[in-house]
């Protein structure tokens, strides 16, 4: 695991390393998501690449959706 730094702007920007934008096909325009993880901030950038990644992954678990149209009913019967 090799080490990069960057510094925060005064807006709250960060840049993010040449290397690390190359090896993870970050550009312009690309959405990451930051999550909180034990005291520890994780960048994700959301590239074609993560997605196709998570194909499948919900296989054998409940359904999200099943799952949200679920709550909603309990919450009317409430």
């Amino acid at each position: 695991m090799k080490i990069e730094t960057s510094v925060v702007t005064t807006k709250g920007q960060l840049v993010i390393p040449v290397r690390l934008r190359r090896r993870f096909g970050i550009k312009k325009g690309t959405l990451v998501t930051f999550t909180e993880d034990d005291g520890r901030i994780i960048v994700q950038p959301v590239t074609r690449e993560f997605i196709r990644g998570l194909r499948g992954s919900q296989k054998g678990e409940p359904s999200p959706l099943a799952a949200l149209l679920d709550e909603r009913k309990r919450e009317r019967e409430l």
